[in-house]
């Protein structure tokens, strides 16, 4: 039987550098085809992706899961690159909604000094991801099947993380309610969108002021190959959620 060879995913060196002023060490380039590799042969199975073109996954999984976080990533050549996101440091992340494992297990590779907890409500993608952690040598991420709602109400969750993920999950308004609750105080939810209207923040502003969060910010950009439209919307946990629960 013939064996099947894997296409290659494109390096994309300048364009990393060019765009979010980072690129991949071997190590991670080498962590990112092999996740590419695992997402293809996991898709048989499980309905995790329809996006397994190379260049289409390099851009819509990889490029866009780090663009949320670009400006954690370690510079390369512009030391105030940090120097004003997020305010407080930042040690636990949690993808809410993960999926196949979008935007964590990127940006776990990203930054292997980041926890990174790759949460969803679904068993079989848990256990496929959990089998992804070791393939890749990631040490620094886990993952955990549940709800948000749920698993906020534990210890060792509630207010316990800096940064909060959520991409292609639902309303805006919604991953508010997912996010914050999971929050500490001055901690950063980044919401992936495509599009993003007033009429979708009017509403996101007034859910989160109920939870003691507030829009930071909106960033608008263009993904590098397609040219599609994408915003990501930052959320700060700005005081302690409060006790009575919002419905």
């Amino acid at each position: 039987m013939n064996q099947i060879t894997m296409p290659v995913l494109p390096q994309m060196n300048e364009l990393w550098q060019k765009t979010l002023n980072w690129q991949p060490n071997e190590l991670q380039q080498q962590q990112f085809q092999r996740l590419y590799e695992l997402i293809v042969e996991g898709n048989r199975s499980l309905n995790l992706t329809r996006i397994t073109e190379p260049i289409e996954f390099w851009e819509k999984h990889l490029w866009d899961s780090l663009r949320g976080i670009a400006r954690l990533l370690p510079a390369n050549g512009n030391s105030d690159k940090n120097s004003d996101f997020p305010a407080p440091p930042v040690h636990k992340a949690i993808d809410i909604g993960t999926g196949g494992g979008f935007p964590g297990l990127p940006i776990a590779i990203a930054l292997p000094h980041l926890s990174v907890t790759l949460l969803d409500s679904t068993r079989k993608k848990i256990a496929f991801l959990e089998t992804v952690l070791p393939s890749l040598g990631i040490e620094n991420a886990a993952a955990l099947v549940g709800r948000s709602d749920e698993i906020a109400r534990q210890p060792q969750h509630k207010q316990a993380y800096d940064l909060a993920l959520l991409r292609a999950v639902g309303a805006a308004s919604l991953c508010a309610k997912c996010a914050l609750p999971l929050l500490k105080d001055g901690g950063l939810a980044i919401l992936y969108r495509g599009n993003w209207t007033v009429e979708e923040e009017t509403e996101l502003q007034s859910t989160i002021e109920r939870l003691g969060g507030t829009i930071e910010s909106v960033e608008a950009f263009t993904t590098p190959a397609s040219q599609g439209a994408r915003h990501c919307v930052y959320l700060r946990k700005v005081v302690r959620q409060f006790e009575r629960p919002i419905l």
